[in-house]
């Protein structure tokens, strides 16, 4: 009984030893796998754990290319008016007919008609004709970029304009396609955002390398001047700087004009945190090391003392893109930004001082559904990308 008990628990023991045993190369192999990876490398694994950064990732990613491609994604031009489907609401999307059988995407016929009280147009579906809902349909024309005449367009119906339209999400009093106009306005908002960052980066990075790295004089003049321009109230600021800006500028010039305002407020942060990091480094030894090989001033900070920290510099860009596409919206939705007949989601929010269509067609601020998820997006994104580029993070 007892040899029978021993040969029992010693084959028990081997099968725990022969399970043990490959978990313990794993692990070694991952610590290896760990040991020898990148900086960039490690980086990017603890993002991949930060589900919400992905997720929100694919969202701002998905946002540019619409962006990019607002011709093809719009269905229709958003300057285009449909007389018949003044304040019309979004085009019921239907899968299952009358009889309910199943049938691939389409919308109904819609009739228009006039209330004889109240004069408010009612539009109803006419179930007696169907139109499906094709991909890649040709529609109106347009240059894709300003450059190439296409006429293709993502989703549409294959019938004329004039006889049925699809409206994803309304149309506007003047009959504009409510979706159309917000696709072709995230290439503006999305884009500002991107442009002021860039130059903030450029003036952060100089300012802020310049005051940490040679500090004396130089480094009170620069802070001296960060601090004055940090003490006025930034709302005021923008707000007076953005109409100091001529009314009659074409849609370029003022785009580029309130790109320059939003820049010249926004770099102060980020020149501090450079300042900060640079007065940190410039005692650090690889620092030394590189100015006693010879190495000359502009090459230990553009090759040495940056990319040390060029991660930490993404992610506060990550996280201050939010704050100029709330700016920009704010500006052009009480006038001061952007104007008709340039599009962005702050000009098309302009719509919603319309006391009269935001009682009949609520869905004119559909526009700051699309601001607040471009926003949170973005707040997620540098979270994780923050979170990834913190050294110490286990």
């Amino acid at each position: 009984m007892q040899s029978v008990e021993k040969t029992w628990f010693e084959r028990a023991a081997q099968e725990d030893v022969n399970t043990a045993e490959p978990a313990a190369e794993e692990i070694i192999a991952k610590d290896e796998k760990i040991s020898v990876a990148s900086y960039g490398q490690l980086m990017w694994w603890r993002f991949l754990k930060h589900r919400m950064a992905v997720i929100s990732a694919v969202i701002v990613l998905l946002f540019y290319l619409v962006g990019a491609f607002c011709e093809v994604v719009a269905p229709y031009d958003p300057e285009e008016s449909f007389i018949k489907y003044k304040l019309a609401p979004p085009s019921r999307v239907h899968i299952f007919d009358t009889q309910g059988n199943l049938q691939r995407p389409f919308v109904y016929k819609i009739n228009r008609e006039r209330d004889s009280e109240t004069l408010r147009s009612i539009y109803t579906e006419d179930t007696s004709t169907i139109y499906p809902i094709r991909f890649f349909v040709q529609g109106s024309e347009y240059k894709l970029w300003g450059r190439w005449p296409m006429s293709l367009h993502l989703i549409g119906l294959d019938v004329p304009q004039d006889e049925q339209g699809i409206l994803l999400i309304g149309a506007d009093r003047l009959g504009r396609d409510v979706f159309s106009r917000i696709v072709y306005g995230a290439r503006i908002s999305l884009t500002i955002g991107l442009v002021s960052v860039i130059v903030s980066l450029i003036l952060g990075i100089l300012f802020g390398g310049l005051s940490g790295f040679y500090g004396g004089a130089l480094d009170n003049a620069i802070q001296r001047m960060i601090e004055f321009i940090r003490s006025v109230p930034e709302i005021p600021l923008i707000m007076g700087l953005a109409a100091a800006l001529p009314a009659d500028w074409p849609v370029i010039r003022l785009y580029f004009g309130i790109t320059i305002v939003l820049s010249m407020v926004g770099w102060t942060g980020l020149a501090r945190v450079v300042r900060g990091r640079f007065l940190s480094l410039r005692e650090e030894d690889f620092v030394m090391a590189a100015r006693l090989s010879g190495s000359s001033e502009m090459r230990v900070i553009f090759r040495h003392m940056l990319p040390s920290f060029f991660s930490h510099i993404i992610a506060t860009l990550t996280l201050s893109i939010p704050a100029i596409i709330l700016s920009e919206t704010g500006l052009s939705f009480i006038g001061l930004g952007l104007r008709a007949p340039a599009i962005s989601w702050g000009v098309l929010l302009q719509e919603a001082q319309n006391v009269r269509s935001m009682a009949l067609a609520p869905w004119v601020l559909t526009p700051g559904i699309a601001v607040v998820i471009a926003v949170m997006a973005f707040n997620f994104l540098g979270d994780g990308i923050r979170d990834a580029a913190d050294p110490y993070a286990k």
